[in-house]
């Protein structure tokens, strides 16, 4: 009998210590999901704002390609009127607008302004050379 009754209550303490891993597994499955829970909300809220974001960049991107696009579609009928003017045999030179005249004087001033700069800034940098070799003597 003794046999029999270490038995019953091995199985009564197994079948107890079972009951109790349950309990325990379903209690961290509950704060499992409360976590999970409002993880999923802040999750949803940065794909949200990530995906508005990237849509807001492909917007960008989308119009920079299209002002591209405009340049370039402008350029190549300006260079088509050139192609065709010099296959009649019309004069090589070709007519400039006021515009692009505008254009070519701005940017030589700007060219003259920015040569400038650099031989101000070359200047400065051969004093600060002299500085520092006149420091380490």
């Amino acid at each position: 009998m003794g046999r029999r009754k270490r038995r019953q209550i091995f199985l009564f303490l197994l079948g107890l210590v079972m009951l109790m891993g349950i309990g325990v597994y379903l209690r961290l499955w509950t704060i499992d999901y409360r976590i999970s829970s409002s993880d999923s909300e802040l999750l949803r809220k940065q794909f949200d704002l990530a995906s508005r974001e990237a849509m807001d960049e492909s917007a960008e991107w989308r119009m920079r390609y299209d002002s591209e696009s405009d340049k370039a579609a402008k350029c190549y009928t300006e260079l088509e009127g050139i192609k065709k003017s010099k296959s009649r045999g019309e004069t090589a030179e070709v007519k400039i607008s006021t515009g692009q005249n505008r254009k070519i004087e701005m940017l030589q001033k700007e060219n003259m302004d920015l040569l400038e700069r650099v031989e101000s800034l070359k200047q400065e940098l051969e004093t600060e050379k002299l500085k520092c070799s006149t420091r380490n003597i």
